[in-house]
């Protein structure tokens, strides 16, 4: 006869409810179970704690720790075992609850490429009062809208369009027909001003981390 058949195989027992814990866990749970006195039962139960928590060292820093080990125990246990928990016990009902859905927050579709920052900045913009400090901060908005309109659409853009774009997001409270905007060009000249300027400092840090990967293969 072959001894093949006193080998335990894992696709012939019971299938694991948390398999990332193991099967001795799991049957450590399942002798816990029957142990009959309840003072025993908790003790095993807190020593098998203690062992799932040296399994998972990275969960430490959370603050609700041995509540997640403790709420694995039962689940691995299905919901069979019956000791003191210092939490309260899940049920396999809030298990298969679904999830609640999300709320997203209700976002005008247009002008997205502008961003949120944009729109607080118009938002402020209208509650200030009436003078050369709210035009210098609507001539800010406006430019910095024109720069992103740049990025995303067009080689060149008319300021009444921004202006306008303005009207709009501000619900027709801000309006500047008479505004002067940077030009086109000079935004695009900063813009890709700034755009070098990091492709450089990349490619430096870039040839920084090659150099010192490779340093040791240098010959002095």
């Amino acid at each position: 006869m072959s001894n093949r058949e006193n080998f335990n195989y894992n696709t012939t027992q019971p299938p694991l409810i948390i398999p990332e814990y193991g099967r001795i866990v799991h049957k450590m749970i399942e002798y816990t179970i029957g142990i009959q006195n309840r003072d025993e039962r908790n003790k095993a139960a807190r020593a098998i704690i203690e062992v799932i928590g040296n399994l998972n060292p990275h969960l430490r820093s959370h603050q609700d720790f041995r509540h997640k080990l403790w709420d694995h125990l039962h689940i691995m246990s299905d919901f069979r075992l019956d000791v003191d928990s210092p939490y309260p016990v899940p049920t396999r009902e809030q298990l298969s609850e679904p999830p609640k859905r999300l709320s997203y927050p209700q976002k005008s579709t247009r002008h997205r490429y502008y961003g949120s920052i944009i729109r607080q900045m118009i938002k402020k913009a209208v509650d200030l009062s009436d003078g050369e400090e709210k035009n210098q901060y609507i001539r800010l908005i406006a430019n910095q809208m024109k720069k992103t309109y740049l990025q995303w659409n067009k080689d060149s853009v008319e300021d009444d369009v921004i202006l306008n774009d303005i009207r709009e997001l501000s619900n027709g409270a801000l309006y500047l027909s008479d505004l002067t905007l940077t030009s086109s060009h000079a935004l695009k000249k900063i813009t890709g001003s700034n755009s070098q300027h990091s492709k450089k400092k990349n490619n430096y840090k870039k040839n920084q981390k090659n150099y010192g990967k490779h340093k040791k293969n240098f010959k002095k």
